[in-house]
């Protein structure tokens, strides 16, 4: 039988396989536009992206598109440009004395270095209530299979909403500044592995952006007119950041209803649950055309706005649960955006 199978495989046509070379199409280079200019002290920044996306899964590199003119040009003619920063490659900036003004329209115009030229449709900018006061929340998140949930802060900004408009609220959060505990006591030189207590610093400031955990925003649908108290942001507990006090600005915008439609579009697909019964992620079109093809997609919204500022220090006793206090055995100054010198106007 052996010696069957052994004549047989030797009269099969012995034959070299040749590598069978799939040709993969480049993904499409989507330009991204994201900013937003308001009526608050400047620079105001403009970030200008370029990504390959291969199929609707998975999304290649991301890269600033450098070397662009940006102009920002309003409802009188009146031209605005922009200058890339040095360390921010991608990142375009409005002059410092730059503020939009409210009632008037602001486009916002890009020719990049290879000579194609996009625009957005006009943005006017609405006025915006003051936030008269904010709110501190303590909430926990549970974790699946973790007997410590996430928590945090969530800020509660209260204003008294305008009768007379329609009004849609966008909220983003500064780089917050708070006090960063250490021990340098503890520190251990690593190469020897043996106690080497430093003599300096147990404390410091610290200026982090944490950015807002999600999209806040709202419509006055239902409070039109009235006072009320709206979530407007989330600073996450990482165990450093609440151990004494934090400082943070909320930033409070008066948006158009068609940014407001493009967020909530935003927010409702970064929001899916991951389950079969989510609808499958779509491409969301903003308010940013190309004049040299109109059927070019491009993602990302020009916003233009009305803000409100209103600063808050919030103490560790105003938190009803806080995460273990994390320890750093180390000069406190090791830290980065740490510095024992407080900002000039940090007044709890």
């Amino acid at each position: 039988m052996l010696k069957r199978l052994i004549n047989l495989f030797l009269l099969l046509p012995m034959a070299c396989i040749d590598p069978y070379e799939v040709t993969v199409p480049d993904g499409q280079q989507l330009l991204t536009v994201e900013g937003l200019i308001h009526t608050g002290p400047g620079p105001h920044a403009i970030t200008l992206t370029r990504s390959d996306t291969y199929g609707s899964v998975f999304e290649g590199l991301i890269r600033p598109v450098t070397g662009a003119t940006v102009v920002v040009r309003d409802d009188e003619g009146r031209i605005t440009f922009l200058a890339e920063g040095q360390d921010s490659r991608g990142s375009y900036f409005t002059p410092v004395g730059f503020q939009a003004e409210i009632g008037k329209s602001y486009t916002l115009q890009i020719q990049t270095a290879d000579e194609r030229v996009y625009t957005s449709l006009p943005e006017r900018v609405e006025s915006v209530p003051e936030i008269e006061d904010i709110g501190v929340k303590t909430v926990t998140i549970p974790v699946e299979g973790e007997i410590i949930p996430r928590s945090g802060v969530q800020l509660i900004s209260e204003i008294n909403d305008p009768a007379d408009q329609n009004n849609f609220y966008f909220w983003r959060l500064s780089p917050v500044v708070h006090v960063l505990e250490a021990r340098p006591d503890l520190f251990t030189d690593r190469e020897f592995r043996t106690s080497a207590p430093k003599d300096c610093c147990s404390v410091c400031y610290r200026t982090e952006s944490t950015g807002n955990q999600s999209l806040f925003i709202a419509q006055d649908d239902n409070f039109n007119g009235l006072n009320t108290r709206i979530p407007a942001a989330f600073i996450e507990d990482n165990g450093l950041r609440f151990v004494n006090t934090l400082r943070v600005d909320l930033k409070q915008y008066a948006i158009s209803q068609e940014a407001f439609r493009f967020l909530r579009l935003v927010k409702q697909q970064a929001e899916i649950s991951g389950s079969i019964f989510d609808p499958p992620p779509a491409t969301i079109r903003g308010n940013m055309i190309s004049l040299d093809n109109p059927d070019e997609v491009v993602l990302g919204y020009f916003m233009a706005a009305g803000e409100s500022t209103r600063r808050i220090y919030i103490s560790k006793a105003d938190l009803t649960f806080q995460q273990n206090a994390g320890i750093i055995p180390d000069d406190c100054r090791t830290v980065s955006g740490a510095s024992v010198n407080p900002p000039f106007d940090w007044n709890p």
